[in-house]
C-alpha cells in the first residue's frame, strides 16, 4: 500500500480515508491503529486527538458507508417512480452496486463486528438507511387491504437479506461460489418469486 500522507488539514477523515483503504486491502480485523496512522502520514498518538481508539474508527467509516449507502437507495428509490415494483427493485440492485464501489465501507458496516449502538451518529445512519426501503415496501403493498398486508418491515428485511446474500456469494468475487447468471439477474428473480409468494405481484407480473 502506498503512503497516502495527511496533506489537506483535516486529520481525522485523513484516518477515516486510510482505514477504508486498510480494510480493503487486508479486512476490518486486519490491521493496527498504528498501521492506519502511518497511512495518514501521523503518530499514533495524533489519532487519540479525535479517535478514542481502533474502534471508534472503524465504526466512523461505518457510519460514512451507511450515509452513502442511504443516497444511494434514495436515488435508485426515486420516489417510488416509474412503479412501485421497479423503485423496490431498485433498492435492492443499489445494494449491489454500493458492495462493489465502496468495498471498505461495506466491510466496516457489515463485517467489522462493531455494534450499530456505539455511536449515535452510526445508529442514526443506519435507521435512516433502512428506511428507504421500508418504504419502498410499503408503496409496494399499499393496494393490499391493511388487515391482509404483510408487515413492511419484514419483507424489506427479507429483501435485504436477500441482496446481502447476493453480494456475498456472487458479487465479491467469491472463487467458491458460481453461477452462470449474472447477480443483478439472481437478486431479481429472487425478488419476484418472494413478492408472488406474498401476493404482492400477480402471477404473470
Amino acid at each position: 500500500m502506498g503512503k497516502q500522507g495527511y496533506h489537506h488539514g483535516n486529520l481525522r477523515q485523513a484516518l477515516v480515508d486510510a482505514t477504508l483503504l486498510l480494510i480493503t486491502e487486508k479486512g476490518p480485523q486486519g490491521f493496527t491503529l498504528s498501521e492506519a496512522a502511518k497511512a495518514a502520514g501521523v503518530t499514533p498518538a495524533a489519532v487519540y486527538r479525535h479517535f478514542t481508539g481502533r474502534e471508534e474508527l472503524i465504526a466512523e467509516a461505518a457510519r460514512q458507508g451507511y450515509e452513502i449507502f442511504a443516497d444511494l437507495t434514495e436515488f435508485a428509490y426515486n420516489k417510488g417512480q416509474p412503479t412501485a415494483l421497479a423503485a423496490f427493485e431498485a433498492t435492492g440492485r443499489a445494494y449491489l452496486a454500493f458492495a462493489r464501489r465502496y468495498p471498505g465501507h461495506y466491510q466496516a458496516m457489515f463485517e467489522s463486528g462493531i455494534s450499530m449502538n456505539s455511536n449515535p451518529g452510526l445508529a442514526a445512519a443506519a435507521t435512516r438507511a433502512g428506511r428507504v426501503s421500508e418504504q419502498a415496501a410499503e408503496e409496494l403493498s399499499r393496494h393490499i387491504p391493511p388487515g391482509k398486508r404483510p408487515p413492511a418491515s419484514m419483507f424489506s428485511a427479507h429483501i435485504w437479506a436477500m441482496s446481502h446474500g447476493v453480494v456475498e456469494l456472487f458479487a465479491r468475487g467469491n472463487p467458491g461460489a458460481r453461477s452462470p447468471f449474472p447477480p443483478e439477474e439472481l437478486l431479481e428473480a429472487g425478488i419476484g418469486i418472494y413478492l408472488r409468494g406474498l401476493g404482492l405481484l400477480p402471477p404473470d407480473a
